[in-house]
């Protein structure tokens, strides 16, 4: 191997190692898998790579300086954004998260007292940065990194786990389980994966009585969840069952929504979800499926609240407050419980330590259905509009919903 040979080689490995070890590390370990490649790098070609890394340089916009951090990591941290588009058509993206995926649910009929909620969902093409629609997938979740999905098949619930692999639509591999999946949730660290099992299809739907409307089936058939780790595909399943309550009083004490899905919280260590019903509005269990306490630095977690808790785990996004503004959500202390008020109607995403990705209404808008993707920040007055607005109110068809992920 000759010394530009070297050089080429050590550029490549330069590249695939540019992103950070936090977001994607698992699927940085599956493209290193299916890569086996066997590195020689000499001392002449290493120098080298060292003046090419040291030499990126991109003029920093605001401040007229040059920032010297390689030009793939000053792209994942630009905003990007698409205020005419609605659904979008062309990648939005603030601070460190991407819209990376959005879906568009629709009723299928399949009797007159039967029907399903199912999606569509059109996910990112990195190579061209537009939306591409797929109607292969029931459920997709994106893997931080945004290398890898988690997907399942259309008939829900399903007997199998694919890994998608986003850049070149394949599935790399397929984890089978013993009880069906139809819900899914990375880690903040991308290494582990939680399904949560169904018995039936959580997205059925019956006849509203009395009404032309469609309503979820209950009671939920909601099993218990898997743990997983995304390398090996090997986990365990841990069984939660139901709490008991009246049949006559469906919204009583054991009520949970149909699809009531488990995630991993923030930190990693245990699994939680809604308890729509329960005192505290949330149950949390460790690894092995067992109920615990609240976590003290996750009390103020609220299962609805899609942003949860920001990277460093100091703030938690809570619930609507609309005092200091029409449209606002507060923003929590983690550890004392400190409120502090920020735009946005609904958080969605964190953007960084100190910004979010919400939906909000247009300055003076009075219906709280029309929004648009913004991001907000705390302690400022201002919203940066991401996306155009969604159409139609809560529910009607052609409504779409955003996935996110870090990049």
């Amino acid at each position: 191997m000759n010394v530009e040979e070297l050089v080429r080689d050590s550029l490549r490995e330069l590249a695939d190692e540019q992103t950070s070890t936090g977001p994607g590390l698992a699927d940085r370990v599956l493209v290193v898998r299916r890569r086996r490649r066997t590195r020689r790098i000499a001392s002449a070609a290493a120098a080298t790579v060292a003046v090419v890394a040291i030499g990126v340089v991109v003029p920093l916009l605001d401040s007229g300086k040059e920032d010297v951090r390689p030009a793939d990591v000053v792209r994942k941290s630009k905003d990007i954004a698409h205020p005419d588009q609605s659904p979008p058509r062309e990648l939005i993206s603030a601070g460190s998260t991407a819209l990376a995926a959005y879906y568009v649910p629709r009723t299928v009929k399949h009797s007159a007292d039967r029907a399903e909620r199912v999606r569509d969902y059109w996910l990112l093409d990195q190579k061209t940065d537009k939306y591409v629609k797929t109607t292969q997938w029931s459920y997709v979740a994106v893997a931080p990194g945004m290398k890898t999905a988690a997907v399942l098949e259309r008939n829900l619930p399903a007997s199998r786990i694919g890994l998608l692999d986003l850049a070149t639509g394949e599935v790399a591999k397929w984890i089978k389980v013993d009880h069906k999946v139809a819900g899914l949730s990375y880690s903040r660290d991308g290494l582990k994966l939680v399904a949560t099992t169904y018995g039936e299809n959580p997205d059925q739907l019956v006849k509203m009585e009395g009404s032309d409307g469609w309503d979820q089936k209950q009671p939920s058939s909601r099993t218990g969840f898997y743990v997983l780790d995304v390398v090996s595909g090997k986990g365990s399943w841990s069984e939660v069952k139901l709490a008991g309550g009246s049949p006559n009083d469906p919204m009583g004490a054991g009520f949970i929504n149909a699809r009531q899905d488990f995630a991993l919280s923030p930190d990693g260590r245990h699994v939680w979800a809604g308890n729509p019903m329960g005192d505290i509005g949330k149950q949390f269990y460790d690894l092995t499926g067992a109920e615990v306490d609240v976590p003290a630095d996750q009390k103020y977690l609220e299962w609805y609240v899609d942003a949860w808790q920001s990277p460093s785990g100091r703030l938690v996004a809570g619930g609507f407050a609309g005092e200091k503004w029409k449209t606002s959500s507060w923003v929590i202390d983690a550890r004392t419980g400190q409120k502090t008020e920020v735009r946005g109607q609904q958080l969605l995403a964190w953007a960084g330590d100190s910004s979010l990705i919400a939906w909000d209404i247009a300055k003076g808008g009075g219906n709280e259905f029309h929004q648009r993707l913004v991001k907000v920040t705390i302690g400022s007055d201002k919203t940066v509009p991401l996306s155009g607005f969604r159409k139609g109110n809560d529910g009607d068809a052609g409504r779409w919903e955003p996935v996110f992920a870090e990049r």
